[in-house]
């Protein structure tokens, strides 16, 4: 019985990091234009706050100093297709990671938990599930970092450009710096991916369970004439809310430090 179940769960997980590859691929190109925002404000040298622009003789100029004032530059400069710059590695970045991220995911939990059924991962510690994270982050990270790089390349070049598309990039670094070249700012990478996905994974485990909890609650103490623990889509899109914006929170320091070694190819 065990054998049979195994390769359908296998097949639902494989189902379930497709549909989220397209997915993310679907909101990576919607939210792109925050994304190049995000990440020219990143590798910006210069403080946008106000105590930094008074004190120009110790940083020099800022270029972009405020959300609506970096969105005007770009479009003026830019014009709308320098919102999506570094769109295309950031999709072809996105698939493999999703798709490496939980698989591997689901193998390491199959392992800890003893079944690969996945309601029986939510009974793993937190302690498990933060690590299972991790190294999942790691192994996607390891994969799809090429298209990482390129991403963060071509979306925080202004005008003028130093690569004018993708190819140009790829090319160039593999000219002057080798394959090796490619992974550049891996380690950095890594310091913040093991933290970034534990904490997602770890945290939307723990506010998962908190939410079953909540609903047993609800129903056995409100009279509601059930006991389903079971979590509703919103509740669910609430849990991975939650966990991403306290991971990404907690983390931004160490993606600044990443995007900023990442681009030190482009000097």
């Amino acid at each position: 019985m065990g054998s049979e179940e195994e390769p359908s769960q296998m097949r639902r997980a494989l189902v379930d990091s497709l549909a989220g590859a397209i997915s993310g691929g679907i909101s990576r190109t919607v939210t792109s234009p925050l994304d190049v925002l995000k990440i020219r404000f990143q590798v910006q040298l210069e403080p946008t706050a106000s105590w930094g622009v008074l004190r120009r003789d110790v940083y020099g100029p800022s270029k972009y100093t405020g959300l609506l004032q970096a969105t005007k530059d770009i479009l003026r400069e830019e014009g709308l297709p320098g919102f999506w710059r570094g769109n295309v590695p950031a999709l072809l970045m996105y698939m493999p990671y999703t798709a490496i991220q939980f698989t591997v995911l689901h193998k390491l939990k199959t392992f800890a938990s003893g079944s690969s059924k996945t309601e029986d991962h939510l009974h793993l510690s937190p302690y498990l599930s933060y690590v299972s994270g991790a190294l999942a982050g790691c192994a996607a990270t390891i994969g799809s970092y090429p298209f990482d790089l390129l991403r963060t390349i071509l979306a925080s070049q202004g005008e003028p450009k130093v690569y004018p598309n993708m190819r140009s990039a790829f090319v160039d670094i593999v000219k002057t710096r080798g394959v090796q070249g490619l992974y550049s700012g891996l380690s950095p990478t890594l310091v913040e991916i093991i933290p970034y996905a534990g904490l997602q994974f770890g945290s939307y485990d723990t506010f998962k369970r908190s939410m079953m909890t909540w609903n047993r609650y609800k129903y056995s103490h409100l009279n509601l004439g059930s006991e389903d623990d079971s979590v509703s889509s919103f509740q669910l899109f609430l849990c991975g809310f939650a966990a991403g914006t306290f991971s990404k929170a907690a983390c931004h320091p160490l993606d600044v430090v990443k995007k900023r070694f990442q681009c030190r190819l482009k000097d």
